[in-house]
């Protein structure tokens, strides 16, 4: 029979509270937008106050001052007091907040090339079942215009490059323009980096064939010449035009058609073809105002060996809580309303210089090992970039991946190197089947290379899967479908095309 009743039932569930939800949404805020909040938090709340004191130079502000070595010294080398990460501690989420354990040019590792991908950075909020906690205002969807770096990124971390060339990459990418075309010595990138020349002008011809072709181009000209090329419509004449573009500004047709060897028909057709193409190729694409990266963490070399990693006092804001104004206001407070009104603003304004001051001592203690597990990079350059997971920097400090994920959005590190984001610093690995040392996905890359340039008529040709194979056998554990992406990547051709060619020769 249906009817009513009533039932007391006791269960478990997570309950995340309005001030640990700050403190989340805190941790993974940039610099822009955590000083944005604050400005509206001093607006709001009357017992905020800025502290005014000087921080004293370069010196950390007092959010990591409790961080500070023995001696006290403004260059002293930065430790953690036992349970300072208490609080960041209390910040962890469920697991599926992160946005993985591998590169971020590789965000579906290998061991889950047959499944869903993991969840992106801005999952961070998902409490319950419907990915709010209770009485949240689901937040709306971003429908901005894809800016033509977020584009040309997302194709260089599907070019299967390797750690260090992705980050070649992504340097040449940083120093493009809004019209497309790169602004930036290519030697002096290299020199920064610590490659060849030759190597980063490799990595250049690789994103001159990301889309929209001709980006990247340093020249008018080799953008106009990649469009053709690609439209199979380049030849010595062409390149003799393009090389004469001042001629054309001047409208001097009869030097051009000397210069380009052809009569005044086919000049006109090829003057018809480049007013075709377009002179900038990033214009398509939705821009934004133009801001400057502030380094939330500077690293330098330390005099006594080693790296000295410091926070920039400069983005991080100093707030106090005006006690004598609260004991004013409290005293005068009459009704109840009145009394509500300032325990509460007392109360936000406590947690929330708590907040900042966790905030700044967990970006320091996650920046510095980083820095530890990555100093040769800073020494010797982007070729010896290391596998490093959230895994691998969470259990070293003892803290929750989630925690990591969130510091490692949005923040920036200056080095000697230049300006990077954190998540730069995470590289994929291929996981060994025997439980040993990761491998490189590079090193896994040139292996399979060998294999195949092995190859010979009267021998076997190696598929995909015989691939795999003999690599599960070095102890090396990798999906099928990734050897194909490498492959493919080396623009190498499959065993079928390959024994075609084999064949023939």
């Amino acid at each position: 029979m249906i009817g009513q009743r009533l039932e007391v039932r006791q269960g478990q569930g997570l309950v995340i509270t309005p001030q640990l939800q700050q403190a989340i949404k805190l941790l993974q805020l940039s610099n822009l937008e955590l000083e944005a909040f604050v400005e509206a938090e001093l607006e709001r709340n009357p017992l905020l106050q800025r502290d005014e004191t000087d921080a004293g130079g370069d010196a950390a502000p007092d959010a990591a001052n409790d961080a500070a070595s023995a001696d006290g010294g403004d260059e002293a080398e930065l430790r953690f007091v036992e349970g300072s990460d208490a609080h960041a501690q209390n910040m962890d989420a469920a697991s599926d907040d992160l946005y993985g354990d591998a590169a971020p040019g590789e965000r579906v590792s290998d061991r889950q090339e047959d499944g869903a991908a993991q969840p992106g950075l801005n999952d961070w909020s998902r409490t319950g079942a419907g990915g709010m906690a209770d009485g949240e205002e689901r937040e709306r969807p971003d429908h901005r215009d894809l800016t033509l770096w977020e584009h040309l990124q997302a194709q260089a971390s599907a070019a299967g490059l390797s750690a260090a060339d992705h980050g070649i990459a992504l340097t040449l990418i940083d120093a493009t323009d809004e019209g497309g075309y790169l602004r930036a010595d290519l030697g002096e990138i290299a020199e920064r980096l610590g490659v060849d020349i030759s190597r980063v002008e490799a990595i250049l011809s690789v994103c001159h064939g990301f889309e929209p072709t001709g980006v990247m181009a340093r020249s008018i000209a080799e953008c106009l010449t990649l469009q053709l090329v690609e439209r199979n419509r380049f030849d010595p004449a062409m390149g003799a035009l393009l090389d004469n573009l001042e001629l054309l500004a001047r409208r001097d047709l009869t030097a051009l058609r000397k210069a380009c060897g052809v009569d005044a028909e086919d000049l006109g057709e090829m003057i018809a073809e480049l007013k075709g193409l377009t002179p900038r190729p990033g214009a398509g694409f939705g821009g934004e105002p133009a801001q400057t990266v502030v380094p939330d963490v500077h690293v330098r070399p330390d005099p006594a060996g080693g790296w000295r990693v410091e926070l920039n006092a400069d983005t991080l804001p100093r707030l106090l809580m005006d006690k004598r104004y609260h004991s004013v206001i409290a005293a005068g407070a009459r009704s109840d309303t009145e009394k509500t009104f300032v325990a509460d603003c007392a109360a936000q304004a406590s947690w929330l210089v708590k907040s900042l001051d966790q905030r700044a001592k967990t970006i320091l203690k996650v920046s510095s090992e980083i820095v530890r597990q990555q100093d040769a990079f800073l020494a010797f350059g982007v070729e010896f970039l290391r596998p490093l997971t959230l895994k691998t920097v969470a259990e070293a400090i003892e803290m929750h991946e989630s925690t990591v994920s969130r510091v490692t959005s949005n923040k920036y590190v200056s080095t000697p190197r230049g300006v990077f984001e954190l998540k730069f610093f995470f590289t994929a690995a291929i996981q060994s089947s025997d439980g040993g040392a990761a491998h490189s996905a590079e090193a896994v890359r040139r292996r399979i290379k060998t294999m195949i340039d092995g190859e010979d008529a009267d021998g076997e040709v190696l598929s995909d899967d015989r691939i795999v194979e003999i690599l599960n056998e070095a102890g090396i554990d990798i999906a099928r479908r990734t050897v194909a992406k490498y492959r493919e990547a080396l623009k190498i051709p499959s065993s079928v095309q390959r024994r075609r060619l084999l064949k023939t020769a």
